[in-house]
């Protein structure tokens, strides 16, 4: 449950990040602007890391505008009703002069991390820059199982969850969620439907010729079938031997016990080890060859 609780927080939970930008004066991201201390490169760094809180599914724009010389922090940036900016103390860029930064940025709801390349399946406007989204809002997960004691029983265990978030939402809404996800996916295969794999025909009649001389020399019933169905797969035969049979058209237990020595000494691959090998495996069910 640990495990699969940490997973499931690490890659299911949704969260908001900047998935394009525009800056004007720069074409693409190795530009560097006047007036600006830090190159493009390095204010897409320190934008990726501002974390955003999405109140609607739908791609929200948001923009930053400062006039220097101004130290830029998130702050700065200015959001409608539907975003909010969750560390804005985080420092952006230094405006040197009385130079302009203005920036524009798309902001995207997602799953895990998405590389930029990504959002340039679709031609981009020029001066459109895509950046690599880290949409999780989970920084941190672990799990472990220690021994608990509860009244006089000593052989209980507790799960103990360390989860660190972003600040978007709190260890517990992430537990919560991870649970949620977890029974939706387990409810889904509720249903499930086991289907018998059918047996050759020729193995079907040898099965049931088997059944029925048996049933009438010991009278056993549904017990006995269900052994003479075992397929050869499962059981403890060396893969030389396995291969031999199975090359042979013999699948199951049932195709085995009508066979004489004889028979299967003429099948390629078998020889008296194979014989007295496939013998002690009949004599686990208390089967004999014919």
């Amino acid at each position: 449950m640990g495990n699969s609780l940490r997973r499931i927080i690490l890659s299911s939970l949704s969260g908001s990040a900047i998935t394009t930008l525009k800056i004007e004066g720069a074409n693409h991201e190795f530009s560097v602007l006047d007036g600006v201390k830090e190159d493009v490169i390095t204010i897409l760094l320190h934008l990726k890391q501002v974390r955003f809180r999405l109140l609607t599914d739908e791609p929200q724009t948001v923009k930053l505008v400062v006039k220097g010389p101004k130290l830029v922090t998130a702050s700065d940036i200015e959001v409608g009703g539907q975003v909010e900016v969750l560390n804005k103390d985080l420092y952006i860029a230094e405006v040197t002069s009385k130079a302009n930064l203005s920036i524009e940025m798309t902001i995207e709801k997602g799953l895990g991390f998405v590389s930029k390349e990504v959002h340039q399946k679709e031609k981009n406007d020029v001066g459109t820059i895509s950046v690599d989204a880290i949409f999780t809002p989970i920084r941190r997960v672990a799990y472990e199982v220690e021994n608990m004691r509860v009244g006089d029983k000593t052989n209980h265990n507790r799960l103990r969850m360390t989860i660190e978030t972003d600040g978007t939402l709190t260890p517990r809404e992430a537990l919560e969620k991870a649970i949620v996800i977890m029974v939706e996916q387990l409810q889904a295969i509720i249903g499930f439907t086991v289907t018998n794999r059918s047996l050759p025909k020729e193995e079907n009649e040898e099965v049931s010729k088997i059944k029925k001389e048996s049933d009438e020399e010991k009278g056993e019933g549904n017990e006995f079938t269900d052994i003479l169905k075992t397929r050869i797969d499962t059981l403890t035969l060396s893969t030389r031997t396995l291969n031999a049979l199975t090359d042979a058209n013999i699948r199951t237990i049932g195709g085995i016990a009508r066979k004489k020595k004889e028979d299967l000494l003429e099948i390629d691959g078998i020889g008296d080890k194979g014989i007295q090998e496939i013998k002690k495996v009949l004599g686990e069910y208390g089967i004999t060859l014919k």
